[in-house]
Parts: structure tokens; sequence; C-alpha cells
């Protein structure tokens, strides 16, 4: 398995989705720092040699990926929570941030439903 960016890359993938597996880096993403390598995209990703690996890391290095970016758009969410933008209180809530309705849904944010307990007569 080869490491990139701190992540096992899958042996028996093509390359192209092998790289998917690295924190903030898609399917276009991928086929653009492998056409910028010059490596084929259909080549599965434990038949890279030694120099291709590095020329994928050097090429990778350009973009914020993996832990980078996973700090900066915690940051983001912050700095949302402590100027008390919209987005920000709907993160302090727990309650979708996109406009989702909660009346009926939403059980993703909201967590498991909470049991309303029956009036005694």
């Amino acid at each position: 398995m080869a490491r990139v960016k701190g992540v096992d890359i899958p042996n028996n993938k093509r390359v192209e989705i092998a790289l998917t597996y690295i924190y903030g880096i898609g399917r276009s993403l991928s086929n653009k720092v492998l056409e910028a390598t010059g490596i084929d995209k259909n080549k599965k990703a434990g038949d890279l040699t030694t120099d291709e690996i590095a020329k994928l890391r050097d090429e990778l290095n350009k973009y914020a990926t993996e832990g980078d970016l996973r700090r900066e758009v915690s940051m983001n969410i912050k700095t949302k929570m402590e100027i008390n933008s919209y987005e920000g209180t709907r993160h302090k809530k727990g309650l979708p941030v996109r406009g989702q309705r909660t009346n009926r849904n939403a059980r993703t944010r909201k967590g498991k439903g909470k049991v309303v307990a029956n009036k005694k007569k």
C-alpha cells in the first residue's frame, strides 16, 4: 500500500479512484493531478512505481488536503459560531444548517427522537 498525505491508498483500485480516499480529493481533482503528473488513470494503484508515487506526492502538496483542510473547515465553523451568524447558531443548536425542513426529518443532525411522555388522567 502506498502512503500519500498520511493515507493508505488501496492497491486493488484504479489510481483515479484510489486518490479519492484522501480527504479533499474528488474525481475531478484526482483526474487533474494525474494529468499533470502524466500517470495513466486506469493503472492500478499497486502497480505505481516509486517515482510515480513521488510525483503524486509533489503534485498533491500544491492542494489543501487531509489535516490542513479539516483544520480550515473546523476553523470556519468556529468563526461562524463566534460571530453568531445564522449558520453558526444552527451549528450550535445541532440543527440542519443549509435550509432543510426540521418538522419531519433532519434525524442526522438532531439525533434520535425524544420520547414525549403521555399525560395521566
